[in-house]
């Protein structure tokens, strides 16, 4: 299925702004205005609060104040999770961000789902090539589809040892925000759902690779709900379908790109899934990720 009711979510201990992102993603806005980890943690629990609410299982693991991981609270990055039991992890740009790879939460999520591989692509950052999760995958999984906008830090070579470890094929293009650079992440500018798929298509500024997004969205049967280079930059395309308890689809973003959305936007979406948000701004502007960026499905077969 592409959507899961399983997440897992980490608990930061030290949230803050993380110089060694900041230079490639420009998400990020130093915003030192009050107790920022504070206010992360109020955010957080917040969006636990609101998942759970909503009928989603959601497992909840704390970080650690040592090694300092200041982005933790963002793992879909360094792993995810694979309905035959394969868990990938991931080589990660930033030299802070890979302590994040952890072997106990892997233990931990051990005691209620079958984990019967674990393929490790981190070994890549030796030669400074990342391939940073689900941020850099949007994963069309009932299709086996991942596509992947080029970066810094999403790098083809590991791609294609992703699609070889998985059986995926890629679809790749790259994409800019208004200034011409680069987007960092792929789930940033994209999200892909069951029968739809929200992208900021003025972000690709290749038309023949801007058609071959589109003609593999029609041939998976796919709505296309175009977003605005202003959207994207409130985390409008920074979302993700997931189910609840009753098998309910929910389209999970942040207030911010909830209220950014027109609405025939919502209209069509609505039609897909039931829209959940929750406030993430302090989030947003110093971690540089969204709701999106938040959740690491678990598509583990359930012991």
């Amino acid at each position: 299925m592409q959507s899961t009711n399983h997440i897992l979510m980490i608990r930061p201990v030290a949230f803050k702004f993380n110089e060694q992102t900041a230079g490639n993603n420009k998400f990020q806005q130093a915003n030192a205005e009050g107790d920022v980890h504070e206010q992360a943690l109020k955010e957080f629990d917040g969006f636990v609060e609101l998942l759970r609410t909503n009928g989603v299982d959601v497992t909840v693991i704390a970080d650690t104040l040592q090694p300092e991981t200041p982005d933790s609270i963002f793992p879909n990055n360094w792993v995810s999770f694979h309905d035959d039991g394969e868990v990938i992890l991931y080589p990660m740009f930033s030299e802070n961000r890979r302590a994040e790879r952890r072997q106990d939460i892997l233990e931990k999520l051990g005691e209620n789902f079958i984990v019967d591989e674990i393929t490790d692509l981190s070994t890549h950052e030796a030669r400074d090539i990342f391939l940073e999760g689900t941020g850099s995958l949007v994963l069309d999984r009932e299709a086996k589809i991942a596509y992947a906008c080029l970066s810094f830090r999403t790098n083809e070579i590991a791609l294609e040892k992703f699609c070889k470890a998985t059986g995926y094929r890629s679809v790749v293009f790259n994409a800019v925000d208004s200034t011409g650079f680069p987007i960092y992440h792929t789930n940033v500018m994209m999200c892909v759902g069951d029968r739809f798929a929200v992208a900021c298509l003025e972000s690709i500024p290749d038309e023949s690779e801007r058609n071959q997004l589109l003609e593999s969205f029609r041939q998976t049967g796919k709505t296309v709900v175009p977003i605005t280079f202003d959207q994207m930059n409130h985390f409008a395309g920074n979302m993700l379908l997931v189910n609840n308890e009753k098998q309910e689809n929910l389209l999970v973003m942040s207030e911010q790109a909830y209220l950014s959305l027109h609405e025939d936007q919502v209209n069509t979406l609505s039609t897909f899934a039931k829209l959940i948000h929750a406030p993430l701004y302090t989030i947003e502007k110093n971690g540089g990720g969204s709701a999106r960026c938040m959740l690491a499905e678990v598509h583990l077969p359930v012991k």
